[in-house]
């Protein structure tokens, strides 16, 4: 292993990664899926600077522990060779593109949000984004949970009841119950793989479970605060993917504090899903329009710094983690629990942003042309569907 480390690290420098995630942050468009599959397709099977079992190991801490995938992929990867400088600085490479980018928009949206055009454009965005969300939500339930066969389903019934509860709690409440991942997640454990405390009294631990201008440098101390708290707590419970967080984002900036009204909040998920880099960096665009360029910083640090600690913290020990039955259940339990949440925030966002028959149509072609289209980015759609509600506002 000593050896194939050492010439693979003759083949790469520290700055010559760097430069790749700075590469991928400014051009990898598609998400996190599409993002994780560049990584692959670059550093293992081009230019061969990381192993196979390295990205392996690195793939699934970054889906067993809380943070945006791709970006916790990024990490590791820097992590691998070059210890805690090289996941520090391929870390911020990855983000800081997209973040310089939303920022900018930010500024943008500020100064003309209030127009017509502006407004059209939104139209057509929102409703695409709807579409986007909505097949998203799709992929992640057949990943996270299962399929949709009867024997899968059958499986793992628990899962699917943990995923219907959030959905439905989320839909009717029309907020983020976080700790009731905490206890879908731990019951999910000890149902599946008790740890050895448990195990022993494994009756009386189930029965206390089930019974528990731009305003760009305007902002207010006390403001910047609240945004910090609330973004770390986002950062520290995506998991899997960077849309996972749209549910508590919903919930808290616009039911919970009122910081943005749910068009707004709609208009910043279209702004994640038109620029490259983790989608996750919409908390830059939501922080810039709630407290200016401080917000941004503070709201980007929030949601990044959980996912950087909880890859670098780990990754010395992290093969003998990765075998524990225990952890694994924990976060299986509570990845069902979010993607329900995530389908029970698209009936929140679509009931509100759907308001007419060309919104709705908007949205339904945006499924169809991602699932019948195979090469189809969400860019390009986001970008027809800018112009499409041009047309409608001014021309209908």
């Amino acid at each position: 292993m000593e050896t194939i480390t050492q010439n693979q690290t003759d083949r790469y420098n520290l700055t010559d990664l760097t430069k790749y995630f700075l590469k991928l942050g400014t051009l990898g468009f598609g998400g996190p899926v599409a993002l994780i599959g560049y990584m692959h397709r670059d550093l293992v099977e081009e230019r061969m600077w990381i192993s196979e079992d390295e990205y392996r190991e690195g793939l699934a801490l970054a889906q067993l522990a809380p943070g945006p995938l791709a970006a916790q992929l990024g990490i590791y990867l820097g992590y691998v060779h070059y210890g805690v400088w090289g996941a520090t600085l391929t870390g911020l490479a990855f983000v800081l593109p997209s973040f310089v980018m939303v920022v900018l928009l930010g500024m943008a949206y500020k100064l003309y949000g209030g127009l017509p055009w502006m407004q059209a454009v939104f139209y057509g965005v929102g409703s695409a984004v709807i579409g986007i969300i909505t097949l998203s939500c799709y992929k992640l339930t057949i990943k996270s949970v299962s399929k949709l066969e009867w024997e899968a389903v059958k499986n793992r019934w628990l899962l699917w009841l943990f995923f219907v509860i959030m959905a439905v709690v989320t839909a009717v409440t029309q907020r983020e119950e976080v700790w009731l991942f905490m206890i879908l997640g731990f019951i999910y454990m000890v149902v599946k793989a008790p740890p050895k405390w448990l195990q022993k009294n494994r009756q009386p631990a189930l029965s206390i479970v089930f019974l528990a201008g731009i305003g760009f440098w305007q902002y207010q101390p006390d403001k910047l605060i609240q945004i910090g708290w609330f973004f770390t707590k986002a950062g520290a419970f995506v998991f899997g993917s960077g849309l996972a967080i749209i549910p508590f984002l919903q919930a808290g900036v616009v039911n919970e504090m009122g910081w943005l009204n749910e068009q707004q909040f709609l208009d910043s998920v279209a702004v994640a899903m038109i620029t490259p880099g983790p989608v996750v960096i919409t908390v830059g665009f939501i922080g810039f329009l709630v407290a200016g360029f401080a917000g941004a910083v503070v709201a980007a640090l929030g949601v990044f710094l959980p996912c950087y600690v909880f890859t670098v913290l780990p990754a010395p020990y992290f093969k003998k983690i990765s075998k524990n039955n225990s952890i694994k259940a924990f976060v299986d339990g509570i990845t069902a629990a979010v993607v329900g949440a995530l389908v029970g925030s698209v009936f929140v966002i679509a009931g509100r942003s759907i308001v007419d028959t060309p919104s709705a149509i908007i949205a339904a072609v945006t499924i169809l042309s991602l699932v019948y289209i195979k090469k189809l980015q969400e860019p390009y759609i986001i970008l027809i569907a800018a112009i499409v509600g041009i047309v409608i506002k001014y021309f209908f």
